[in-house]
């Protein structure tokens, strides 16, 4: 009987571990912050600080700096992340995936605030502090991703492991999954931008990374996963990315493609002109190509 109430307790606890995330994004995404916050402190009191409870308070955080409500977005922030350091002490970063997901955003949305308030410098700085801190970490990339965007367009693109940059042309960089709905969405408009301005001078280049899985799921080391990406590759983005596709890890976390897709255009001289985590419409990506090949033109 012992045993069989322990298993219950044991069960409950999981089952309020795997509701605190969605309840209090739903209830951020319905703009009640007060509903959100006491989903919170009622787990807290139940369960005391764990991963889960750190990403669902993340949330708070980045809620808030979407509301432009920065006091209380910093407030969140920092909050996330000494309780964070304080787990760190007890265990890896990267053991699962909730408390690496809580302290990436807490220092993302620590550099937004301080980036809104016109401290542009500050923010990058302590960017690059965090950055040293979580180097050989799976955070790497997600800070890389926000020094880029505070910093990269108008210098140098990084060097892409694989494939190399065109000399004297432009190139629009496309950084997929094999997983991700939102780069298969992005890819009949890719072929559209292909189709129209390759003829004058656009070279897409697509890398991807491996992830461990394939469809569903599923374990899959190297051997199996690379011919799946192939596959992949073949039936979705044909049309957008030549074989072979370029894989590499490192690329990801030079460029900070934390998301996927990531658009980089850069320009005949090896500039980036536009860094740009997330789906774009065709609306919003032909003027600024039209624009680079007009420059790169004249």
């Amino acid at each position: 009987m012992k045993r069989y109430v322990l298993l219950l307790l044991l069960l409950a606890a999981l089952s309020a571990s795997a509701a605190i995330i969605a309840d209090v994004r739903g209830a951020i995404a319905q703009n009640d912050f007060p509903r959100a916050a006491e989903y919170i402190r009622s787990y807290r009191a139940a369960n005391g600080v764990t991963p889960e409870m750190l990403e669902a308070l993340s949330w708070m955080g980045r809620g808030a700096l979407a509301q432009k409500n920065f006091e209380q977005a910093e407030k969140y922030a920092q909050e996330t992340y000494q309780l964070s350091l304080a787990e760190l002490k007890k265990r890896p970063l990267d053991q699962e995936n909730h408390l690496p997901i809580a302290l990436g955003a807490a220092i993302e949305v620590e550099a937004n605030v301080l980036a809104a308030r016109g401290q542009r410098a500050e923010a990058i700085t302590y960017l690059e502090d965090q950055l040293k801190t979580y180097y050989a970490t799976s955070i790497r990339t997600r800070i890389q991703k926000n020094i880029h965007l505070l910093s990269l367009e108008g210098k140098p693109a990084p060097a892409l492991e694989g494939v190399s940059l065109p000399k004297g042309k432009p190139a629009l960089i496309f950084f997929w999954a094999h997983w991700c709905g939102d780069c298969r969405a992005e890819a009949p408009i890719l072929a559209r931008i292909k189709a129209e301005f390759a003829p004058k001078g656009l070279v897409l280049i697509g890398p991807t990374q491996k992830y461990g899985y394939v469809a569903g799921g599923k374990d899959a080391p190297p051997e199996v996963e690379l011919p799946y990406i192939e596959q992949v590759r073949q039936k979705l983005y044909a049309d957008v990315v030549g074989a072979p596709a370029p894989v590499s890890e490192e690329n990801f976390r030079r460029y900070g493609a934390s998301t996927t897709p990531t658009l980089v255009l850069v320009d005949h001289a090896g500039i980036v002109r536009l860094y740009h985590p997330g789906r774009m419409t065709y609306e919003e990506l032909r003027p600024r190509i039209q624009a680079l090949l007009k420059s790169s033109a004249s």
